[in-house]
């Protein structure tokens, strides 16, 4: 299957294209064109740099959604060691749209909680396309209470479009679960580093989304509401979705802007699913570093500061 591209890469994919028909022609006729092939290969290079380093708000959003793009797993695989899951809520059933369980990240023990997508219907369909139910919640609750019980920090990783809005989530509570989750999240005394690695959408990515550090990859966003449905409400047509995007202040430039997020993680040139290694490597940098600086704060500190980071957001002045 060739590998899906995003409507603005047409230009690197053209280059890419000339690519393989001057490999291909230097195989067949046996003639040495290295040169220019080596031209053609920096010239990719720096059109892709270029390209992403000027994506607009909506491009951003398309990046997020990217179906290659790396998940919670894929993350867990590449940055951690020893992980042993837990399911279940004990309740009702356990939710694979967000999965968790203790791991090692070089020798430091934490609690990793994530959302979890699909990569084929399959298993799009058995984790509900990132979409938690409410037993979701409330399992990833049950983990982060047992890992305050032991005192390991706590790592949640955040890749939903929102929480399911279906039938079956209102039967079973899911605005309470979500609104536990929050009171809870504030009482918790390890420290918490919530990452925005792909989608960050509504009160299902806020539901594990309370923490000592926010931060975000370089091509997630993190908003109330999907473009789509912001401007299905503001000018009565999904079309509008770019100038949603816009509007809303949403990547994670603007959301360091407006101190709703503390760090960017650098993704690889060309997005994160160009290399999912790379991306877990720039990940684990920024999350030991920050583990270590929260190490260094008591209990009662980091549960002050998470408070007053929280009551701040949203403060305008003029």
């Amino acid at each position: 299957m060739p590998p899906i591209t995003l409507p603005f890469e047409k230009p690197v994919i053209d280059l890419e294209s000339k690519l393989h028909e001057l490999e291909s022609f230097s195989k067949d006729q046996d003639i040495d064109v290295s040169h220019e092939i080596d031209r053609i290969k920096e010239k990719i290079a720096a059109t892709r740099a270029q390209i992403y380093s000027n994506l607009s708000s909506w491009q951003k959003i398309q990046v997020a959604r990217h179906p290659e793009r790396p998940y919670t797993m894929d993350y867990i695989e590449n940055m951690t060691t020893d992980f042993v899951e837990i399911h279940g809520d004990r309740i009702h059933a356990d939710d694979r749209a967000i999965i968790g369980g203790f791991a090692k990240i070089d020798g430091q023990k934490v609690m990793i909680i994530g959302s979890q997508k699909g990569r084929d219907t399959k298993s799009n369909l058995e984790c509900n396309f990132g979409c938690a139910y409410p037993e979701g919640y409330r399992k990833a609750l049950r983990l982060m209470k047992l890992a305050d019980k032991f005192n390991v920090p706590i790592i949640t990783l955040i890749d939903t479009p929102g929480a399911f809005p279906g039938l079956e989530s209102e039967e079973r509570h899911i605005a309470e679960a979500i609104a536990v989750n929050l009171r809870e999240m504030f009482n918790l005394r390890v420290p918490i580093i919530v990452t925005i690695i792909g989608e960050g959408g509504s009160g299902g990515a806020l539901g594990i989304g309370i923490g000592d550090r926010v931060l975000i990859f370089e091509h997630a966003y993190y908003s109330v509401i999907s473009p789509e449905g912001c401007a299905a409400i503001l000018f009565k047509d999904r079309a509008f979705a770019d100038r949603s995007a816009e509007a809303l202040k949403i990547t994670a430039k603007h959301l360091i802007e407006n101190k709703l997020a503390d760090e960017i993680v650098p993704e690889p040139k060309g997005g994160a699913h160009t290399n999912h290694k790379a991306a877990a490597a720039n990940l684990k940098t920024v999350l030991l570093r920050n583990l270590e600086e929260l190490k260094q704060l008591s209990a009662d500190e980091l549960m002050s500061a998470r408070y007053d980071k929280f009551r701040a957001m949203g403060v305008i002045e003029e």
